[in-house]
């Protein structure tokens, strides 16, 4: 009885741990599908809320936003963006620099130079950009033609674009600077009948006879005034200052008899450690007045001072102290 009893009892407890197996189950298989349901329902309403707020064109609108992109397009100025890339094209080509040898330089340099000297001393400023634009047409056309001549097509080709574009740049590069040329227009109100007088005014603040100026040129001589502190609006104002100091100094005090000005806006070079700015006045005293440097610099010179331009950029002058 005992044994038939334990079996009973057995048979009783797997019945219960069965039931609370499937109990367990289907709670879980229950909260699943709610939570599938529920992952469903979240979707479909979603779905719902975008394809109700996106905006839905008629038939009629669609044609009309078609008509307007077309009617933009074709407003659009074509020919003026395409002129307007090929003129861009053209002065960024024409903004690059042309490296040219230092032999071409050296032979541009001597060859204008050599127009200048042609010269009358009393030769204006105008007339010698006139000779030096003269020479540079003669070497463009040269260089277009460079079949029949004899500088190589590619040395050619980069002197056409230097001559061309980079005229200014390259008149710096070698260290030729001109005198600039002021032209003022003066209105002619004088009465009918009445003779003009002739009172010999030149325009553009020129230089006077005793200043003797001479361009390309630098003096020596001990300095009584420093041009790093020194500066003038021109040449001009330059010599009129030595000329002062002359007249102001005392007995036994050095009088200015040189005066040397920086006229170049890009600064002038000097063999010294100092940075020599445009509107450099420099005035001097020598009791022999000699030059440090006149027209160009020689080759020899110019191969120790790799700085150095062509020509001599310095403007100057020896006046009766």
């Amino acid at each position: 009885m005992a044994r038939i009893d334990w079996g009973f009892q057995g048979r009783g407890k797997w019945c219960s741990c069965k039931r609370t197996t499937l109990i367990i189950c289907s709670i879980n298989i229950f909260v699943a599908l709610y939570g599938l349901h529920s992952l469903y329902n979240y979707i479909y309403i979603s779905s719902n809320i975008d394809s109700q707020s996106a905006v839905k064109y008629t038939t009629d609108q669609i044609r009309k936003m078609e008509e307007s992109i077309r009617i933009r397009r074709a407003s659009e100025p074509l020919e003026l963006i395409k002129l307007v890339k090929e003129v861009e094209k053209e002065l960024s080509s024409e903004a690059s620099e042309v490296e040219l040898s230092r032999p071409v330089k050296q032979k541009i340099a001597d060859e204008i130079l050599q127009r200048l000297k042609s010269l009358d001393q009393n030769s204006n400023a105008s007339l010698k950009r006139e000779v030096v634009e003269s020479w540079r047409r003669e070497k463009l056309e040269e260089a277009k033609k460079s079949m029949n001549s004899t500088t190589p097509p590619e040395e050619a080709g980069m002197l056409v674009r230097a001559l061309e574009s980079n005229w200014a740049l390259l008149f710096e590069e070698i260290g030729l600077w001109m005198p600039t040329e002021v032209i003022y227009k003066e209105h002619d109100d004088k009465p009918e009948g009445e003779e003009e007088i002739d009172d010999g005014i030149i325009p553009g603040r020129p230089l006077p006879p005793e200043c003797h100026a001479e361009i390309h040129t630098d003096y020596d001589g001990a300095a009584v005034r420093w041009g790093l502190t020194h500066h003038k609006e021109s040449a001009a104002d330059c010599c009129q200052a030595c000329l002062d100091h002359a007249k102001r100094a005392k007995p036994g005090d050095k009088k200015c008899n040189i005066w040397v000005y920086c006229p170049s806006e890009t600064g002038c070079y000097s063999p010294d450690i100092y940075d020599h700015k445009n509107g450099e006045c420099w005035l001097k005293y020598a009791e022999k007045p000699r030059l440090n440097f006149k027209d160009r610099y020689s080759e020899s010179y110019r191969n120790s001072h790799p700085a150095a331009p062509l020509f001599v950029p310095w403007v100057s002058g020896v006046v009766s102290a």
